[in-house]
């Protein structure tokens, strides 16, 4: 009580949290850590269990060549990982206690490169990778060769920030998934009345509507287990894992049926959503949830929400989805029917459908 502030650390915290929200995510934080250890770099990796490639690799002021090389070769073949959770480690000590002929090549390029004084901090989110954790953000702190070397002071400064980095790397998961939900569902919701949820790797539920809460409270056919989704089938909750667990955004859309006799059955939509910058496209999916009943109008805007459509092609699956043919459609729009073509074979990839009856039952589907 009644210490002063210091005001370079204070600043250094300040741009920490603007940071993760900022136009620029972590840069002006990297830059200002540089300066608070005298250090020559600084830099924030975030990757997804089993990637050959960061999700996030960012080291400002870095050459842009070296950077390069380590986010698309030499990152897979580092041995600088693995780190105590949450624990500040030197490079040259953890390199030492590994046999001397190992990652001999890594080295070589670490100690040309003149910057081959490094503190690491790996910090775990969702458990230990190894056991299918969520995430790991890996910080690096790196000085010149001819630089002195960190001293023990030095080392406890930075240990004292992992606390804040911890805090602010679990904002920014949260971020990401605000970003992606609100651009996704911004006209779903209004067009469709839809139920939602958004579900993590781990299942979880990190967000849902009102609707949503509504059905899961109902506790039939799928309810809220602590913070899991649970299905009261397996064969339900193995499709959700399985989808999970390919993540990819571009895979087609999943549709199945939960049997609630008493409350009325529910149609699910799944669909993967890609959150790049935290686990490189893998995990979090977005579940629509309808009840079959009569159809109701679709307007374009929810279909590009929905299923990323472009507005030509929105505007081509709401003409097909009301009954018209393709050649009726294409004159309607006003354009050719070979564009009309080419653009239903684009509709077809996004939403996974292969015929033009298949796309109109599942535009239907989620309407009704």
């Amino acid at each position: 009580m009644g210490g002063a502030i210091d005001p370079a650390c204070s600043d250094l915290l300040a741009r920490l949290y603007a940071g993760v929200a900022g136009d620029t995510p972590w840069q002006d934080f990297l830059e200002a850590l540089a300066r608070w250890m005298d250090a020559s770099f600084a830099t924030i990796i975030i990757t997804a269990p089993g990637r050959r490639h960061p999700a996030t690799f960012l080291t400002p002021g870095a050459d842009a060549a070296f950077n390069a090389a380590y986010a698309e070769q030499l990152f897979a073949d580092d041995p600088f990982h693995g780190l105590p959770d949450g624990v500040v480690t030197s490079y040259t000590r953890f390199m030492a206690d590994l046999p001397p002929g190992e990652a001999a090549a890594f080295r070589a390029i670490m100690r040309d490169s003149g910057f081959d004084q490094v503190l690491g901090i790996d910090l775990r989110f969702g458990g230990d990778l190894r056991s299918g954790g969520r995430f790991e953000a890996r910080f690096r702190i790196s000085r010149h060769a001819s630089l002195p070397d960190f001293t023990p002071a030095e080392c406890a400064r930075l240990q004292d920030l992992v606390v804040h980095l911890r805090i602010a790397v679990g904002l920014y998961e949260r971020l990401q998934f605000a970003g992606a939900e609100h651009g996704l569902f911004h006209s779903a919701a209004q067009g469709l009345g839809l139920a939602m949820l958004v579900l993590d790797p781990e299942r979880r539920i990190v967000s849902s509507n009102a609707l949503a809460d509504t059905i899961l409270a109902q506790g039939e056919g799928l309810r809220r287990r602590g913070e899991e989704l649970a299905f009261a089938r397996s064969d339900h909750q193995r499709t959700v894992i399985a989808l999970l667990g390919q993540g990819s955004p571009a895979a087609p859309l999943t549709r199945f049926r939960v049997e609630r006799p008493v409350h009325g059955d529910v149609v699910i939509t799944a669909r993967p959503l890609e959150l790049t910058a935290i686990h490189a496209g893998t995990g979090a999916l977005a579940l629509f949830l309808a009840r079959p009943g009569p159809e109701q109008p679709v307007d374009p805007q929810t279909l590009r929400d929905l299923f990323a459509l472009t507005p030509a092609e929105a505007r081509l699956a709401v003409a097909l989805a009301r009954g018209s043919t393709l050649v009726d459609a294409a004159q309607a729009i006003g354009i050719a029917h070979n564009t009309a073509k080419a653009q239903l074979r684009s509709v077809f990839a996004k939403t996974g459908v292969h015929r033009q009856a298949q796309l109109v039952a599942l535009i239907g589907s989620l309407a009704g």
